[in-house]
């Protein structure tokens, strides 16, 4: 679906099915450089158990008109903007990475927004290794391919994959190249300045669960575990045999811990 925001084409994924207006509504938020396929498998499972999914491409990500936003608040604010104008009504938040962040700052500054929030790959900061942020702010492949490198578990380096014909590794690279010039530089340099996560964490009120890789290098399940730390209600799964691309490296554990959540 395509709605309009600020005179530009915002779109989001509807998981392949457009869902009836009285039925509740599910965000999902994507990570850095990426957009919203990188929900595909969880967005269409969930859209087709009688949900209104919205998979948003961020401003300059996937089919999203417009310049990347440079801060964490401004992408929370952004989500918040296009929830009114589609009519999604308090939703069920899910991100991961980045988009992990932005739904934390949503839970906190558009509390009424939010029914509850699921948070995949998150940590309470996530500072970018100078050589990674160097790289994508320079268009480098490298960036994209130390993401993937440093982002998925040795399992996952080598395929394996439990869905034929998926490779994550080179799927990860793909999207990740294939983001739009300087946006993967902008959405690294926007995580990696970002230290209200705690703060954040503090004010959230509704119920939350945080999905956590156990070989996850770069948002680390002992961060991940500190955040939640502070939240009032909040369940943790943790996946074991999992990096930082948890969504795609674990598309059935991910469903099967969110199902319990989301329905």
């Amino acid at each position: 679906m395509d709605i309009e925001i600020d005179g530009k084409q915002a779109h989001a994924a509807t998981g392949g099915r457009q869902g009836n207006s009285d039925e509740p509504a599910v965000v999902f938020i994507h990570g850095a450089g990426m957009d919203h396929t990188a929900w595909q498998l969880q967005a269409r499972n969930v859209a087709h158990n009688r949900r209104r999914v919205f998979a948003v491409d961020l401003p300059g990500h996937g089919r999203s008109q417009g310049s990347a936003l440079e801060s964490i608040a401004q992408m929370a604010d952004w989500v918040a903007h296009f929830m009114n104008a589609s009519g999604t009504g308090p939703a069920t938040i899910i991100g991961h990475s980045m988009g992990a962040l932005v739904a934390l700052e949503i839970g906190a500054r558009h509390s009424s927004q939010v029914k509850n929030l699921l948070l995949i790959g998150v940590a309470e900061t996530m500072p970018v290794h100078p050589d990674l942020l160097a790289a994508a702010e320079a268009n480098q492949p490298l960036g994209p391919e130390l993401i993937v490198y440093w982002g998925l578990s040795s399992q996952a380096q080598i395929g394996g994959h439990l869905q034929p014909g998926l490779w994550v590794h080179g799927a990860s690279e793909i999207l990740l190249k294939s983001s739009q010039s300087g946006v993967l530089g902008n959405d690294l340099a926007a995580s990696n300045t970002y230290q209200d996560g705690l703060k954040a964490a503090k004010m959230i009120s509704c119920p939350a669960k945080l999905i956590l890789g156990a070989d996850d290098k770069m948002t680390p399940v002992k961060k991940g575990i500190a955040l939640g730390g502070v939240m009032v209600e909040v369940s943790i799964d943790i996946i074991p045999n999992c990096g930082h691309m948890i969504m795609l490296e674990r598309p059935e554990e991910v469903y099967q811990s969110l199902k319990s959540f989301v329905f």
